[in-house]
């Protein structure tokens, strides 16, 4: 589907009527000013207007002088339940266009708009996205790691041990990782990753685009350190280097086989050590038994 292209707000005019379907907009995560036209054209002009947060999206519209008028504007997140999006689905079914925009950044990402995109799309209507603000991709352009490759792993688990079991899931993965977090469980979350993932280089991105921007840059265990004396606030991007399996000596693994033996079967830390060094599971499980024997 074409979207019509609409006239130079320079020149007071609105945007054409919209097709039926569901428009993705992707908003700002700090900046006002960090929105696109093709947004504020969707904004405009949707017949149906839906927000994650819709004081938010009001606060929004306000600054860039968009009027809601008598349009509806309906609130969709993770409690709202079949019945909106039913009514959502129902409304592009009519012929309406419905703007979605998340409380932040690109809808679909760590957001309650996928449910709606997929209803939508199952029920054959169409689904618009218009790119945008990204707290990942901002991220990843200030942290100087690599970025030809990487992860996003959304927030991982807020219990320390399934925090770790899904960050020993992520060691073999040869790219950069990506995480949010809350700043009360920074501090825990990198000392996890440091014993789970190596003390890899990493950077701490905080409250993004805003007023008190702030990019810390260090290995796990030292950001680890400064954030337990210092506890942060606001919104958290964690941006992690990959591993370097090429580096892993025999030395080195026999040793985490060790410890890992110590409360751990040998089944359980053959699987441990492989995934945590991306190697060969039948190698180090011969080792745990060799130890053990040894013992």
């Amino acid at each position: 589907m074409t979207i019509p292209n609409t006239a130079d707000f320079g020149g007071g005019k609105v945007a054409a009527r919209l097709p039926a379907g569901l428009y993705l907009v992707a908003v700002p995560i700090g900046n006002a000013r960090d929105i696109t036209l093709r947004a504020l054209d969707i904004l405009r002009s949707a017949d149906v207007l839906v927000a994650e947060d819709t004081r938010s999206l009001r606060h929004l519209m306000d600054i860039h002088g968009v009027p809601l008028g008598e349009r509806p504007l309906i609130a969709y997140h993770d409690h709202s339940g079949e019945k909106v999006r039913e009514r959502l689905v129902a409304e592009i079914t009519a012929g309406k266009a419905v703007g979605y925009a998340s409380e932040a950044g690109t809808p679909m990402v760590s957001d309650p708009g996928f449910d709606l995109g997929r209803a939508v799309s199952e029920a054959g209507g169409t689904v618009v996205s218009a790119p945008g603000a990204s707290a990942v991709i901002t991220a990843l352009t200030l942290a100087g790691l690599p970025t030809d490759r990487f992860l996003f792993a959304g927030f991982l688990p807020n219990a320390s041990g399934a925090r770790k079991k899904a960050l020993d899931e992520l060691v073999a993965v040869p790219a950069t990782l990506v995480f949010y977090e809350s700043p009360k469980r920074l501090a825990a979350m990198l000392a996890d990753a440091a014993d789970r993932l190596g003390d890899r280089p990493a950077a701490v991105c905080r409250e993004l685009t805003k007023k008190f921007e702030e990019v810390r840059r260090g290995s796990l265990q030292e950001l680890a350190d400064v954030y337990a004396e210092h506890p942060p606030k606001g919104e958290i991007v964690v941006v992690v280097g990959k591993g370097d399996s090429e580096k892993i000596s025999e030395i080195d693994i026999e040793q985490e086989v060790n410890r890992a033996l110590e409360t751990m079967s040998v089944r359980d830390a053959a699987d441990y050590v492989s995934t945590r060094f991306g190697v060969k599971r039948r190698p180090v499980y011969q080792m745990a038994m060799r130890l053990t024997k040894e013992e």
